[in-house]
């Protein structure tokens, strides 16, 4: 129960994360004081997030590398769909790499002991 929210709260953290920054860049030009405000508080709900992920996480698996990996799991997953929905962009053939190779240490991190 409590590592399912444990990843939840994860992967939200994450993702709030990762939205703000996203939309940040993005309506910079539209008013930079209203954007870095807004995000700013979407940014900060998402610290806490994180922060109680990683404490239920911790306490759940004893083993802070399970849960980073599970962060930066999130991360890899999450960033590239929001990204392209917020910029309407393809990766390049680098960036795609990169993306199957974080995928490829995500899944080893999680499945190798």
């Amino acid at each position: 129960m409590y590592l399912a929210l444990a990843i939840v709260l994860v992967f939200a953290g994450e993702t709030f994360s990762i939205i703000a920054e996203l939309l940040a860049s993005k309506n910079m030009e539209a008013g930079a004081a209203f954007a870095f405000w807004t995000m700013f508080i979407l940014i900060a709900a998402a610290g806490g997030c994180l922060v109680g992920g990683y404490m239920l996480g911790y306490e759940q698996l004893k083993n802070i590398w399970i849960v980073t990996a599970i962060s930066v799991g999130s991360i890899v997953i999450v960033e590239p769909i929001i990204t392209y929905l917020v910029f309407h962009q393809f990766p390049t053939a680098g960036a795609t790499i990169g993306l199957g190779l974080g995928f490829a240490g995500i899944f080893a991190s999680l499945l190798i002991r």
